[in-house]
């Protein structure tokens, strides 16, 4: 558990529920986005699943977003651009699969963490479920995730996330915006609601899902490189020393609080 985990459950009715966890509040260090991609890659191709949901691990934060002890040891632009295309894998992985994926939210979401909210198909959430953009704190920017959360939410939103990099906004915030399409009072209304919303779709054709699928995501094709182009930018900025230094000031504060 140490290095965090990803597992997948196939139901019999046809819901794969992956989730993913991590000690460090279900942060996204390189090795789990690895798994993470690879196992929504194999989801999507299993003839059994009918629809993905996808969820993170307790009942605390659903995704505190990037490694900081990751970011602090980029030493390159390779390697910075190397970590920062892990968001942008599993962003694909979630665009490209053919089945839709459905995501669960039961708490607060940073940087990376509301980028795979963004990409997902469907999201519903819990009333306790913030999203916060922290990035231009440490001198960079959320350029990988930002096509997903344009896409989702428009640039007004994005905007007003990006520019308040130290403000949580919450689940209702969130929901007028698009980037949840349904907020619960409690964990456990959440988990009844996915059962609600979930049952049905897995009675569908699942041609005509996948279809659908397609037609979500027009305009998109050119993610291929452009997460990827994205991800070059955020690792020449890693590299400054004012960021090292802002990382080393927040890894510091995270282990006072």
């Amino acid at each position: 558990m140490q290095s965090g985990f990803v597992n997948t459950e196939i139901c019999s009715n046809g819901l794969t529920a992956i989730t993913f966890g991590h000690p460090a509040h279900n942060a996204l260090p390189s090795a789990l986005l690895a798994e993470l991609k690879r196992q929504i890659q194999a989801a999507g191709t299993d003839s059994r699943t009918k629809l993905i949901l996808l969820k993170s691990d307790g009942q605390g934060t659903f995704c505190a977003g990037a490694s900081f002890d990751e970011l602090l040891a980029i030493t390159d632009e390779e390697s910075g651009k190397v970590f920062f295309s892990g968001v942008a894998d599993v962003i694909n992985a979630i665009r490209k699969s053919p089945k839709l994926v459905i995501g669960r939210v039961q708490g607060k979401a940073v940087g990376g963490g509301v980028g795979l909210i963004a990409a997902c198909d469907y999201c519903l959430a819990a009333e306790r479920a913030a999203v916060k953009l922290s990035e231009i704190s440490i001198n960079i920017g959320p350029f990988v995730i930002a096509p997903a959360l344009e896409r989702r939410i428009g640039i007004s939103a994005l905007t007003h996330l990006a520019l308040n990099p130290t403000l949580f906004f919450d689940a209702q915030w969130a929901q007028q915006q698009g980037l949840f399409h349904a907020v619960l009072p409690t964990i456990g209304e959440l988990d009844k609601a996915v059962q609600e919303f979930c049952d049905p779709l897995l009675n569908k054709n699942i041609e005509a899902l996948t279809a659908l699928k397609k037609t979500f995501w027009l305009g998109t094709t050119h993610w291929d490189q452009l997460l990827y182009d994205q991800a070059a930018i955020s690792g020449r900025l890693a590299l400054s020393k004012e960021t090292k230094q802002l990382l080393q000031a927040f890894k510091q504060n995270k282990k006072k609080s």
